[in-house]
């Protein structure tokens, strides 16, 4: 039986039994699952070992934090969706308002809401970046600059799984003057206390386990999940020129995840290191005070992340999505707690997302990499035992 660290309060015992079957169905090596409730933590859990490739044998503590890949890009949007309710960014504006290099190629009325709505039609590009380049801070936006659309902006949506990094990433600089990681750092992390970097400094790379693939369960442990995709998705998974491969191709050969250098970039599409508890409080803040500290959203921000920009057959999942300002929503590709629920996954396990009419923040980080990109089988498992902890 695995040692689970941590604690529930009355009512929340059966995240702890899921996460304990995470564990012993669901091939967990290393996890850690928090839960707030009205700006309070109801669940923090962890459990394994921090090094999911067997290179070490030190166990997952209270403070080990994992690289969460696309859960990222919520922390991401919510940087754009704040500068928004400060004045400094208006949401309907050209990108080239900003980013004037960016007006290239047909991209003249790419509004800012479409990045967050991934309506740009820029999820791939012509000419993949080297993993050196997709880290150096330029080649990245300059690419994008040049690159035409795949389709019309904002007639429809498909998933931009890479190119969310040098969107934002340089948008968010134009802006401000600072880097999307710098502005998270001392407009968020900071202030709120959170273990989450978008650019991880040197001095907490200790804290960080190692990522690896490992198997999905087979049903019936897949947490009522599809666990084979459709022959279509399968299909634009093999299709070397489908926008699928191409998307989540942008960078290629595909970087080291545990590569120092790659975790101190500052990827807001996918490298993003932090800690379940970091998460949870992230979105505890976006829909309330936590420990009396100060909301981040204004309702009328908070309707902005959560009010449906796209929906339908997504051009790069080749499934039916649904994204508010910079968040999924919930629904069948990506379920989270209940219909006003928005949030993000990162493919291969993490989630992190809030519900705000049960007051539900969650976030639930691991080092193991399953093969799924939208809904990852544990943290379905996760999301279920918090539904029934708040049935009672």
């Amino acid at each position: 039986m695995v040692d689970v660290q941590g604690t529930v309060t009355d009512g929340f015992e059966p995240v702890r039994d899921a996460f304990v079957e995470n564990f012993a169905r669901r091939g967990e090596r290393g996890a850690a699952v928090t839960v707030y409730r009205d700006g309070r933590k109801v669940a923090d859990l962890w459990a394994g070992a921090k090094d999911a490739d067997g290179s070490g044998e030190e166990p997952w503590t209270r403070g080990t934090a994992q690289i969460v890949r696309s859960a990222t890009k919520g922390v991401a949007a919510a940087v754009l969706l704040l500068l928004h309710q400060r004045g400094q960014v208006d949401l309907d504006a050209p990108v080239g308002t900003y980013w004037p290099e960016f007006k290239a190629a047909g991209k003249e009325r790419v509004l800012v809401r479409h990045l967050l709505a991934h309506r740009a039609g820029l999820p791939v590009l012509d000419t993949p970046l080297t993993p050196a380049e997709a880290i150096d801070g330029v080649s990245g936006p300059r690419a994008l600059a040049a690159q035409a659309p795949a389709w019309e902006p904002g007639t429809d949506h498909g998933y931009h799984a890479q190119t969310y990094s040098w969107l934002l990433g340089e948008l968010v600089p134009r802006v401000t003057g600072r880097s999307l990681g710098r502005w998270v750092a001392e407009e968020i992390s900071g202030p709120l206390g959170l273990d989450l970097w978008i650019g991880l400094p040197d001095a907490e790379r200790h804290r960080v386990g190692r990522i690896a693939d490992i198997e999905a369960p087979a049903a019936p442990a897949a947490a009522g999940l599809r666990v084979r995709p459709k022959a279509s998705v399968a299909d634009a998974y093999r299709d070397p020129d489908s926008l699928t491969r191409r998307a989540f191709g942008a960078i290629s050969p595909a970087a080291d995840e545990n590569d120092p250098a790659y975790r101190a970039a500052e990827l807001p599409a996918s490298a993003g290191i932090a800690t379940a508890d970091a998460l949870a409080r992230f979105y505890a803040s976006l829909i309330g005070p936590v420990d009396g500290g100060r909301r981040l959203f204004a309702p009328a921000t908070l309707t902005l992340a959560r009010t449906e920009e796209s929906a339908g057959p997504d051009r790069v999942l080749v499934v039916n999505t649904r994204f508010g300002l910079g968040y999924m929503l919930h629904g069948p590709a990506s379920p989270l707690l209940a219909p006003g629920s928005f949030g993000h996954p990162g493919r291969g396990g993490s989630l992190a997302f809030a519900d705000p009419e049960s007051g539900v923040a969650f976030g639930y980080v691991t080092n193991g990499m399953q093969k799924n990109v939208t809904a990852d089988p544990r943290a379905q498992a996760l999301v279920r035992a918090v539904a029934r902890s708040l049935a009672g």
